[in-house]
């Protein structure tokens, strides 16, 4: 697992100075899995902020914050709390089980809340049921964190990746965004391993290490609709659908990752072109929910998708009885 990043460590210093008053250095380096020097390096991250700290020495000696500092609270109102708890739930479904980390962190955050605002939340959590959304692949909050870090300092990386074939490699990219779609976590990012741009699964990222270079994203960046046309590209079978209907009537019914739609015939028709990982999916769940007369004219493996599932159907109505008979 990666490393907490800097940042976190020191976050997490200051939450042990808070609750432990005269931690040590080595205690708060067993805590965080780091060396003494490096404790000592986020109490001064702390200090450098603003934070005073004060140092004892001898036996009995350690770390404490300075007299008189608070932190601000976070308040929150009825509608903000409840809609925090949901928006929680509906994203980590284990977010309910206090022994899950989102679960811990979501009890502190009720915990901190007034009484009668934190007792509607607190009654959210306990009896609101979540089902998991199986095709949502949580991502290592490590692994996005340090990505995170450096989409905003626009610094390179290299990433241990694993494909979805099992493959893996390791390469340095230019991390433009981390975009989040139907519960999928996606590194936007250039790769310089191609000279392209590519969008990874962030669960398939095994490791981030940080370099020196820093880059400068595109200042037109749009993430999520880029991401949507990538997704719509670079898949193993071709995928070319016909409709008698012009491209903009069509254009309600497709999305990005579907592939682009070239106009025919000066616009009264029009042909979907693009690729696909999954022909089945392609045919069964995107091209059958489009109340449009369409003709599937390539690649093979689509056709062949398509053709089964029109046979499916067909057998499903050849298999019904007309009641009374």
């Amino acid at each position: 697992m990666t490393d907490l990043r800097p940042t976190a460590r020191a976050l997490r210093t200051l939450d042990l100075l808070q609750h432990r008053p005269g931690v040590t250095a080595q205690e708060i380096a067993d805590e965080l899995d780091v060396t003494e020097r490096a404790a000592r390096r986020y109490v001064s991250l702390l200090r450098e902020a603003g934070i005073p700290v004060e140092a004892a020495r001898g036996r009995y000696g350690g770390y404490r914050l300075g007299r008189g500092v608070r932190l601000p609270p976070v308040v929150f109102t009825a509608s903000e709390a409840l809609g925090l708890v949901m928006a929680v739930l509906d994203g980590h479904h284990a977010a309910a089980d206090p022994q899950d980390p989102v679960g811990a962190a979501l009890g502190k955050v009720i915990r901190a809340m007034p009484e009668g605002v934190g007792r509607q939340a607190a009654t959210v959590r306990r009896f609101a049921a979540a089902a998991p959304d199986r095709r949502a692949d949580r991502p290592d909050p490590d692994i996005t964190s340090a990505l995170v870090e450096a989409v905003g300092d626009q610094r390179r990386v290299a990433v241990d990746y694993r494909s979805a074939s099992g493959a893996s490699w390791r390469g340095e990219v230019d991390p433009w965004a981390v975009v989040v779609r139907h519960g999928r976590w996606y590194l936007l990012c250039h790769a310089h391993r191609t000279d392209a741009v590519r969008a990874y699964r962030v669960d398939r990222i095994a490791a981030v290490e940080p370099r020196q270079d820093r880059f400068r994203a595109p200042d037109d960046l749009n993430p999520v609709a880029l991401l949507e046309e990538h997704l719509g590209r670079g898949w193993p079978y071709a995928t070319r659908v016909v409709f008698d209907a012009p491209a903009d009537v069509v254009a309600r019914y497709v999305r990005p990752p579907m592939g682009r739609l070239d106009p025919l015939d000066d616009g009264a028709r029009c042909a979907l072109v693009g690729t696909t990982a999954n022909p089945v999916m392609y045919a069964g769940e995107w091209l059958a929910a489009i109340p449009l007369p369409f003709r599937v004219e390539g690649g093979p493996e689509l056709r062949g998708a398509v053709g089964e599932l029109a046979a499916r159907l067909t057998a499903a109505v050849g298999r019904a009885t007309v009641p009374g008979r």
